[in-house]
């Protein structure tokens, strides 16, 4: 017999991720999800749901205030579906709390903004995914967020000489898109916690399963889950990790102000029980950053996922890592076969010993780099389009990380924010290619790299 929805009593979740040290594959399939507590539905529920029943006033206040652990009061801020994909994600990053967005967009510029608003200051380099550099430096600036470029990140010199007193963050990609080039992680992290000041980085390309950025002190990590973490191009979405590391109370202060001012306001919707306003850092300690990324960018600016999404997401990240394993071994031996082809001048992928950040691909990414490559051809720019158009088993189109395998030529698509000079500089130019490459055989994706030779080059 079912119990009134207004006297109902919660029971204790059963999961079956309850120690901490379960492996990769055990988490992503597991981690966060109770069938008991969903009428033992063995796969995670799609809640199709705007809002939740609050029971009774006493409980309807509790929840609206987040007195009421578990309890949701509003889809754009939590979702039952959406809070298993959360979860899974901070256990496999090894962060305290994530956060979904409705795209890898929206969860980058409400990590940006949450730790820089208020007037604060981003470093980073020009080496970026365009739509990121488009975003930094047009978009943030107008939002009263100041950016700083350096040449190289992980230049310790270089990037202390960045950080003013305002500075709040450093924005890195851990694997650049398409170049592939990797930064130096634990150098950025070293000079940015010397001076306070938090290491965000977007993590797309490797996915927690090939590189877990906070073990080498990011403090903020970021995914377009639209990618391989989705894994085969059906839901746009985003999430950022928190570590729970950085002190974003009055302690972390210059020149006698809070480093990060915004953590340290009263806000009118914390309060301690005497009804006193209190501020992130106050009531929420190590989830400060989460939590105001929470109650303010995901749920005033709404960039919220669906449920649906949240839901193929899930499905994707469950088979991650065995996916990856094929894809990075196909994309090792696509690599060296391009590297020896008579029409190549250069492939960018750091698995190669002739990439210049081979040895810290050896050091930090010992399952391997990832699935995206790129290469220039020799020729020029109508040679490129009739490589393109030749090929049929790769698809063209921008996304990456997808079961089947794409091209695409990043300086007429990905990259097209940038200048031809800007383009040049980072190593992107009008005959270059980016692979993702997929599930197929990988004899099969020579072969069709071969047609697009023979269209291009008459071979």
């Amino acid at each position: 017999m079912l119990q009134s929805r207004h006297t109902q009593e919660t029971q204790e979740p059963q999961t079956r991720t309850g120690r901490g040290d379960a492996g990769f594959a055990t988490t992503s399939l597991h981690q966060g999800y109770a069938p008991n507590q969903h009428i033992d539905a063995s796969a995670v529920p799609i809640y199709a749901t705007a809002a939740y029943d609050l029971w009774n006033t006493d409980r309807g206040y509790r929840v609206a205030n987040g007195k009421e652990p578990g309890a949701h009061l509003y889809s754009r801020a939590a979702n039952p579906t959406t809070d298993v994909l959360e979860s899974r994600l901070a256990a496999l990053d090894g962060g305290v709390a994530a956060v979904a967005f409705g795209s890898g967009m929206g969860a980058l510029s409400s990590a940006l903004l949450n730790l820089a608003d208020h007037g604060g200051r981003i470093v980073t380099t020009r080496d970026l995914y365009g739509g990121t550099f488009d975003l930094l430096s047009d978009l943030l600036p107008a939002f009263g967020v100041g950016v700083d470029y350096v040449d190289k990140l992980d230049d310790a010199a270089e990037l202390a000489s960045a950080i003013g007193h305002d500075t709040r963050a450093v924005f890195a990609e851990t694997v650049s898109n398409p170049t592939n080039r990797i930064v130096d992680l634990d150098t950025v992290s070293s000079v940015a916690h010397g001076k306070g000041v938090a290491v965000i980085v977007d993590n797309t390309l490797p996915t927690p399963y090939l590189y877990r950025p906070i073990e080498h002190g990011a403090d903020v990590v970021v995914y377009s889950t639209t990618k391989s973490i989705n894994g085969h191009g059906t839901a746009v979405g985003g999430a950022v990790v928190d570590a729970g590391n950085l002190d974003y109370g009055p302690a972390n202060a210059v020149e006698g102000h809070p480093r990060f001012p915004q953590f340290n306001e009263p806000q009118h919707t914390l309060r301690d029980e005497d009804g006193n306003a209190l501020t992130f850092a106050q009531a929420a300690g190590s989830k400060a950053f989460s939590q105001r990324l929470r109650g303010k960018y995901l749920r005033l600016l709404g960039a919220a996922p669906g449920p649906f999404e949240s839901f193929l997401t899930i499905q994707g990240l469950e088979t991650l890592e065995v996916r990856l394993d094929r894809e990075v071994a196909s994309t090792e031996r696509i690599a060296a076969w391009l590297e020896s082809h008579d029409h190549v001048v250069r492939v960018n992928y750091a698995g190669l010993p002739s990439h210049p950040d081979h040895a810290l691909a050896d050091r930090d990414f010992p399952r391997g780099v990832g699935t995206v490559l790129s290469f220039d051809l020799e020729g020029s720019q109508e040679q490129l389009d009739a490589f393109i158009d030749a090929t049929t088993v790769f698809t063209y189109l921008t996304n990456i990380g997808d079961a089947k395998s794409l091209i695409v030529n990043p300086s007429r698509t990905t990259h097209r924010e940038f200048d031809p000079g800007h383009q040049r500089s980072i190593g992107v130019t009008p005959t270059t290619v980016r692979l993702s490459i997929g599930l197929e055989e990988a004899d099969d994706l020579i072969a069709d790299l071969e047609r697009g030779f023979a269209a291009a080059y008459g071979d």
